[in-house]
């Protein structure tokens, strides 16, 4: 079967996130939201029939997770990224921020040095200073064809024996990186070495573009899977973050033992009955409209590309392997970040991420979500088009 993602549902008037939020964060609402990294593509019609098909129970209560839902992403898991858990590694949360806090408090304490690796997503660095923890940034490395890679001989200089966790985006946000084993096993060996626990945020994995492979960091050795937990689930990759299931498989026992100290505390339970019929469902009826998606997301990436190369004195695009989110380097067009934010939303009418709030390391550039239907993708180039051609004219 062969998906079509040309047209979506509208989603105004239905409070999704990046609509309501215009005016508040862009001043208007005249623009094309292209921000928070969900997408403007229908969720999976498999989901919702699932959900349906359990709506049919006129009782909607208290429900474990079924085993059943989780035996389902252990064979995906196995399947599509090579590594093995057991039931007893798996936990549910309702999002991966949620774990990355729990991980924070389980692993280290107050004054502790957890490492962030900027640009990141925000809530990376936002967690570890609301937990009172002291930040140990330790920058990627730009290339010359603007590619990022890690720093690992800064990192070397920063470890001490303070340093209790590394936070790893894996596929990266926002610059789009797929690790190579290679340099996942250079982190590994420095964690090792100084006994660091690893959070491995891998909620992008399977939104990975070919000949990328992605690498769990725990299937690396025996090794790093007794040192990682893993935050996963299909929120992003089937378009399904307002079901707020995802999961935390850990498969050390006495780390398990640690994160549930604190999970218990805050009571997670097992959230909702529509949630694990809908998760279920994606990853055991998943795979064929997922391969359709990443064709459709590929082609998305290279109309940006496209118009991109056009004005690529003022712009440029991260080379990307893996997500549906554009870093964006505008520093081509020399303005302050403050007037880039005002010439995406004035004169592209598009509502993108402001690099900066990825960290410093963001400074001149911008976060712009592809994952859109193929009609809308054809407005945000046409407005993208139009104002660099503008800005082009006036320089």
């Amino acid at each position: 079967m062969k998906y079509n993602f040309t047209e979506s549902a509208c989603r105004k008037d239905t409070n999704a996130e990046k609509y309501t939020l215009r005016k508040d964060l862009f001043g208007t609402e005249d623009v094309l939201p292209v921000w928070v990294a969900d997408m403007d593509i229908d969720t999976p019609d498999f989901v919702i029939s699932a959900v349906k098909k359990r709506l049919e129970h006129s009782i909607v209560g208290y429900e474990e997770i079924p085993t059943s839902a989780f035996e389902a992403q252990i064979e995906w898991m196995k399947n599509e990224h090579g590594i093995s858990f057991e039931l007893e590694d798996m936990l549910y949360s309702h999002s991966v921020v949620a774990s990355m806090s729990l991980a924070i408090e389980s692993f280290s304490d107050v004054g502790d040095k957890v490492i962030v690796q900027t640009p990141v997503y925000p809530p990376f660095f936002h967690s570890v200073m609301e937990h009172d923890r002291e930040l140990l940034k330790n920058p990627l490395k730009q290339n010359t064809d603007g590619g990022y890679v890690f720093d690992i001989e800064d990192l070397k200089s920063k470890i001490d024996e303070k340093t209790k966790l590394l936070l790893l985006c894996s596929p990266h946000n926002p610059v789009g990186r797929v690790w190579r084993r290679e340099e996942l096993e250079e982190i590994l060996e420095l964690c090792l070495k100084y006994n660091i626990i690893v959070f491995s945020d891998e909620i992008h994995s399977d939104l990975v573009y070919a000949p990328n492979k992605h690498i769990p960091f725990a299937s690396l050795s025996e090794d790093a899977r007794n040192i990682t937990i893993t935050a996963i689930g299909v929120g992003k990759t089937f378009n399904m973050a307002g079901f707020a299931m995802s999961s935390v498989a850990i498969a050390n026992k006495d780390l398990r033992k640690k994160f549930l100290k604190s999970y218990k505390k805050v009571h997670f339970a097992q959230g909702s009955v529509l949630s694990h019929a809908a998760f279920e469902a994606a990853y055991r009826e998943g795979k064929d409209w997922l391969e359709d998606l990443k064709l459709h997301l590929w082609n998305n990436y290279q109309m940006l590309l496209e118009v991109c190369e056009k004005y690529s004195d003022k712009i440029k695009v991260t080379p990307i392997e893996a997500t549906y989110l554009a870093w964006l380097d505008c520093r081509g067009m020399e303005l302050s970040n403050k007037a880039l934010r005002k010439f995406f939303v004035e004169e592209a009418k598009l509502g993108l991420n402001a690099g900066l709030s990825f960290g410093r390391e963001g400074d001149g550039f911008m976060r712009l979500n592809f994952a859109v239907s193929s009609a809308k993708m054809s407005q945000v180039i046409s407005r993208l088009e139009k104002a660099l051609e503008k800005i082009s004219h006036r320089t």
